[in-house]
């Protein structure tokens, strides 16, 4: 290859190349010389395209290196180019000979240093804050016993052993196990997919879903822990409508995790601590409250026992209470003949003076003088007035000549029912019932003879019985 570059000899043609057989020796060379090469600068610009294809810069403060990951190595990289993040980039120098340009074909992505990883955390850091994630109001309050309690970690490592360990002590629930790399490239993807895979579980479902989420991981150095450092994790805990607790590295260790979650424990034991009381405090909290409650039953019981007590003193005796309507009893039952006897005759005279105001001939004296009342009026019409008028007017006498005699009739019926109703009453109230029933009546002259002296005494004695009367003494011959 050599002889194409050397200089002609004098008297010849310089070779010819086409611009493709350029641009392939270039790019061979190119590959051939550096192979696999890994390069240390900051990224710079950044650009996705919508093939899936990444296309970034990777520079230092003379020069700048393009650089492409393809669509199916972007899914491999550790770590996402952002710009202004300092990385170590690693992977083939091509040539692009469309362009007459050279870039670089990256396979891998690592974060050039700690002090590159702390900048990067504190940019995301800020960003998550700015969009809110990190809010107070968006916390949610552990639930106080959780049935069922999901753990995202590896399966394999102490840390599944000291939550269960501690759960038993304390109060064992039962535990839902996602097994998750907590380390590596894979780590923040699954931890996610396991965060969202709990919530997707359906309430009551075959498979329960779980009250309560910690994510666990025990300590390491900030590249060991920067899965949980990644912004699709962040997300995922920030959606997540289960309570989670944060539990990775040891208790100086900071996450991105720590700032989203519900509730960040220092250590995964005391993860555990914070997801379920100690049962046998509950216990005897409970116990401690049932006898208080016990006892303060008894003791208003008692108040109101004495209470009732206290009022009974203050009532009077039963046999009291019923003194006055006795004597109120007998008062009125004393009262109670006479007013029979007063009441019957107010009536009968109330009869009689009824009665003498509804006698047919009064009636018919009353109808007369109306009767002679209008005759003298209709003398007293005017010649003037016409035969269709008086016919009216001989109409409307008749009529109310009518209606006069039906109201007296219904007003003589229905005073011969009242006066037939009270002399039934009378009939029943009088001395003639009582001697219906095998009684007498005695009677000297016009004195009523009610004792023997009496008796004695009279010199003739008239006996009445329902049937009639006796004279007994000096009639009697």
């Amino acid at each position: 290859m050599s002889d194409l570059f050397d200089d002609p000899t004098p008297g010849q043609n310089t070779p010819e190349f086409t611009v493709s057989e350029l641009s392939g020796e270039i790019k061979r060379t190119l590959e051939g010389t550096f192979g696999r090469i890994r390069v240390r600068g900051e990224v710079g610009r950044v650009f996705k395209a919508r093939s899936g294809h990444l296309y970034y810069d990777v520079k230092d403060d003379r020069s700048v290196l393009a650089c492409t990951t393809w669509k199916g190595q972007v899914a491999n990289l550790a770590v996402v180019p952002e710009e202004g993040l300092e990385v170590i980039v690693t992977g083939r120098l091509t040539a692009f000979g469309a362009q007459s340009k050279y870039n670089m074909n990256v396979e891998e992505v690592s974060v050039a240093g700690q002090g590159a990883l702390m900048a990067l955390l504190e940019k995301r850091k800020k960003q998550l804050e700015s969009e809110g994630l990190f809010a107070a109001e968006l916390k949610q309050p552990l639930p106080y016993l959780p049935r069922f309690i999901g753990v995202v970690t590896s399966p394999s490592g102490a840390v599944i052993r000291d939550i269960l360990h501690r759960l038993w002590d304390r109060f064992p629930r039962k535990v839902l196990v996602w097994p998750v790399a907590v380390q590596g490239k894979n780590c923040a993807a699954e931890v996610a997919n396991a965060i969202d895979g709990f919530n997707a579980f359906t309430p009551g479902g075959a498979l329960p879903r779980p009250d309560l989420i910690i994510v666990a991981r025990g300590g390491g150095s900030v590249e060991d822990l920067w899965g949980f450092n990644e912004e699709i994790v962040a997300r995922a805990v920030a959606a997540s409508q289960i309570p989670l607790i944060s539990a990775v590295g040891h208790e100086t260790d900071t996450t991105l995790i720590d700032f989203v979650s519900d509730q960040r424990a220092p250590t995964p034991t005391a993860a555990a601590e914070l997801a379920v009381p100690v049962r046998l405090e509950l216990l005897a909290w409970t116990g401690e409250q049932g006898a208080r409650m016990t006892h303060a039953v008894g003791q208003s019981v008692q108040q109101r026992k004495q209470r009732l007590k206290d009022l009974s003193r203050a009532l009077p005796k039963p046999e009291r209470l019923l003194d006055e309507p006795r004597q109120k009893l007998d008062i009125l039952s004393d009262k109670l003949p006479n007013a029979l006897i007063r009441g019957v005759q107010n009536r009968r005279v109330l009869l009689s003076q009824t009665s003498a105001g509804l006698r047919p001939q009064a009636l018919q004296q009353l109808v007369a003088r109306r009767r002679d009342k209008l005759i003298s009026l209709s003398s007293q019409l005017s010649l003037r007035s016409t035969s269709q008028s008086l016919a009216l007017q001989k109409e409307r006498l008749s009529h109310l000549s009518k209606q006069l005699d039906a109201v007296q009739r219904q007003r003589v019926g229905k005073a011969r029912q009242n006066l037939d109703s009270s002399s039934r009453q009378l009939e029943i109230l009088s001395y003639r019932a009582t001697l219906q029933r095998g009684y007498a009546v005695v009677r000297s002259g016009a004195q009523l003879i009610t004792n023997t002296l009496d008796a004695q005494a009279a010199t003739a004695l008239e006996i009445e019985f329902s049937d009639g009367k006796v004279q007994l003494g000096a009639t009697a011959d």
